[in-house]
This record gives C-alpha cells, structure tokens and sequence, in this order.
C-alpha cells in the first residue's frame, strides 16, 4: 500500500512538471511603463526641460540619498509595482545610459514628467510626449529581440505588465491654466478628447503585443497642496471642483475599459483607480500614521516643486514619512508605497 502511494504521488509530481504552464512562467517577466511624474524615474534628466527633480532633497531617502529624477523623496509607485511581482526594487528610466537593454529587459519606464494624454500638454514643459513614449517602446521592442531572441523576446512582451499613470496634468498644467484648449473644448468635450487619445493609445499597444495592460486613474487632484494653495476662498481646502472632476473622468476610463476588454482579442486591460485609497488617507491621516496632509514636506510645503524644491530651504521637513505629499504636486515615497499596495492587492493581484 505505502508502494501505491509513493507510485501515485511519482505520477502528481510528473504532472505537475510537465503542464504546459507552470506557476513559475504564467508571472509577469516585466514592468513596462507609459507616464508622467507620478511614474518617470529620470528620463527628464536628459532632455531640455526644467522639468526635472535630480538633486536634493529629490531622492533623499531613495537608496543611497540618491536624486535619480523620481520625483518624490524615495521610490515611485511603479518600483513597489515591480517588487510586488517579484521583480526589482525600481524600474528604471529609457533615457538613462547608466542602464541597458540587460536591465530593461525585466522593466523599464518611458514617462516623462510634465506630460499627458494630449500633445499640448506635453509642449508646455517640453516633455516627451505619449507618441514619442511609444516610438521609445518600440525601439525598445527591437532591443530585446536583438538580446533575448525572437521566441523570449515576444514571450517577454506578452506576459509584460504594461503600466500607464497620466492625465492629471492635462487638467491642471493644460486646459485650467493655458489658453488653448479651454477656448476649443468646454471640459466634457476636453474628457472625451483625452479618452479618444487614451483608446487609440491602448489599440497601438495591444497591436505591438501588449496583453497585460493597467490604465491608470486620476488622484483627487483638487486636494494636491498646489490646488489647496490656490483656493484661498475656499480656506485653503481640496478644490471639490476638481476633486468631482477626477470622478467623472476615472468613470470615462472605467468605460473604456470596460469597452476595449469586448473590442480587443486577447487583452487583460485593468482600470487602477488611486483616488479612493488616497483620499481616505487625505481625510483620515491617523489611519495611515501620518500627520500633515494639506502642506508638503519640501520648503513651505504649499507651491514648491522642481526646482523651487531645493536643499537650501530651511523649511523642509525632517521626517517625510508624517507627510501625504512630498512637493506641492507629488506624493512621499510612503505615499506611493500605501497607494501601489492598494492597487496591486484590489487590481493587479488578478496577473500575481
């Protein structure tokens, strides 16, 4: 009898070695990221804008005080992202020749700070636009067949986890604050407009291979300090106006999820929705042990980013981890890692 069992355990073991999909290949083999701020690891370090974060405090408490162009105190969201799929501690940016294909080929960001959906928006920091993110991808593409061969290289592709966070900057930088759009689109027109960009971004993708895919959502962005700041009618609350208007375009991009999952063969596209997690910690801080959440850590905490973000300010904070927002515009490595955690266990646990 002990004979039979051995015997019947021996044929368990050979099945499960020889199935065709093994726990170990249905993984995700590679973070691949489209984006702005929230996501660029210093691909702005290298092209002519001032929209860059590469010194101090930037990186501060990033491993080795490092300021890598993240624009936050440590890690973004997209390098928690990487970790939680059991791939490296951060994704590193295209334009950085500190790395190479070798490195890319389990993760790499395009984004750029500054940028959008909408090409205007990327032209008034002069940032890489999304098209020319996605002309990068597949220069890219032509990298990896070249490293791991043809078979790896598209297998690499399909099972990648392609990450895309933007749009809040085609509101704030964009359409509220430059004249151009605003005098074309009324704002339900301007959503649409984006949504259209989005779509036809997300078919490209999919026709280069891309199966995994995670559409990011906005932020309440009416509670970033710089929005706070600005509504001094208001005592300097969140600006519910775009806090509604963060609302309804994450319902256009909960839609279009919903349509391109019927329209698109073989596609895995999930919405990643940050403004709940995130506002809860705005409104109940304790929650999340920290205590500041209308100011930022950097300088007075209430406009500075980018260069006005500097280590000769004398009012920078001490312990960012008490804080919700890094700059005026961008959240504490804490921040990010509370908010990726949020996403990867209601979102992307579904490609775990």
């Amino acid at each position: 009898m002990p004979h039979m069992a051995f015997l019947c355990l021996l044929l368990i073991v050979s099945l499960l070695l020889s199935s065709p999909r093994t726990i170990t290949e249905a993984k995700v083999s590679a973070i691949i990221v489209f984006g702005d701020s929230s996501v660029d690891a210093g691909n702005n370090n290298f092209i002519p804008t001032i929209a860059r974060s590469n010194f101090l405090p930037y990186g501060r408490d990033f491993v080795g005080g490092k300021a890598t162009g993240r624009f936050s105190n440590g890690r973004i969201p997209t390098d928690f992202i990487s970790e939680a799929f059991g791939l490296k501690p951060t994704v590193p940016a295209y334009l950085d020749p500190a790395y190479n294909i070798s490195d890319f080929a389990s993760g790499v960001t395009f984004a750029s700070a500054g940028t959008g959906y909408d090409n205007a928006t990327s032209d008034v920091l002069s940032v890489i636009p999304l098209w020319k993110q996605l002309e990068y991808y597949k220069e890219y593409q032509a990298k990896l067949i070249a490293y791991q061969g043809s078979a790896t290289a598209n297998e690499t592709i399909k099972e990648a986890l392609y990450v895309m966070s933007l749009g809040t900057n085609d509101f704030l930088e964009n359409y509220y604050t430059m004249p151009g759009r605003s005098s074309q689109y009324n704002i339900q027109q301007y959503q649409d407009f984006l949504i259209g960009i989005a779509g036809g971004f997300i078919e490209k993708l999919h026709g280069l291979g891309a199966r995994k895919i995670s559409l990011g959502g906005l932020p309440p962005m009416g509670c970033l300090p710089l929005e706070r700041t600005r509504n001094v009618f208001g005592s300097n609350d969140c600006m519910e106006s775009y806090n509604n208007l963060a609302v309804d375009f994450n319902k256009k991009l909960e839609a279009l999820t919903v349509k391109l999952n019927k329209d698109l063969p073989d596609i895995e596209l999930v919405f990643s929705n940050p403004y709940d997690v995130l506002l809860q910690a705005i409104k109940k801080p304790s929650l999340y042990g920290f205590d500041v959440t209308s100011t930022a850590c950097c300088a007075t905490g209430i406009f500075e980013m980018g260069y006005a973000c500097n280590r000769n300010s004398l009012f920078t904070c001490t312990d960012a981890n008490k804080y919700i927002f890094w700059d005026s515009f961008h959240p504490t490595q804490k921040t990010n890692q509370i908010v990726s955690g949020y996403v990867v266990k209601s979102v992307l646990s579904q490609f775990l």
